[in-house]
């Protein structure tokens, strides 16, 4: 962990797994264990959401009125991503602007994304993806706050 947070303490590496990491005022990434906590926090503040695992143990999926919109990768270390729905063209900005965040992993390239911890990956950017990807799917929300 210490390559991931150069010039950082064993202190501020520890808390850096549960929140945004901050040294010698420089912003760093979500840890990809908060980056999936966010985006299930958010996923079940919505409304008629279900979860379960499907396809395999090792992928939370989320859905709307039986549509998926969010899959969470569990279980794999090296692989802490969520998978949202996007519209092609912000998911190929978000792709352009954000090294972490790539053609979604397990579905349709063009209209999904996975987004994994990264410098710019922040708590608001996820919430916001999971909302966007949930009124996609079908669901509606009036105002998310």
């Amino acid at each position: 962990m210490s390559g991931q947070f150069p010039g950082a303490s064993p202190q501020q590496r520890f808390r850096a797994d549960k929140e945004v990491f901050n040294v010698q005022g420089k912003r760093w990434a979500l840890s990809g264990a908060r980056l999936q906590q966010i985006a299930r926090e958010t996923a079940v503040s919505l409304d008629d959401v279900s979860h379960g695992r499907p396809f395999t143990p090792h992928l939370d999926v989320w859905k709307v009125r039986d549509k998926v919109f969010l899959i969470i990768t569990d279980d794999d270390p090296d692989l802490q991503i969520i998978t949202v729905k996007a519209d092609p063209h912000y998911g190929d900005a978000l792709r352009r602007d954000h090294e972490s965040i790539t053609p979604g992993h397990y579905l349709d390239k063009r209209h999904w994304i996975s987004i994994g911890p990264g410098t710019g990956i922040t708590p608001e950017l996820v919430e916001d993806l999971v909302y966007t990807s949930y009124d996609l799917a079908g669901g509606r929300k009036a105002e998310h706050s």
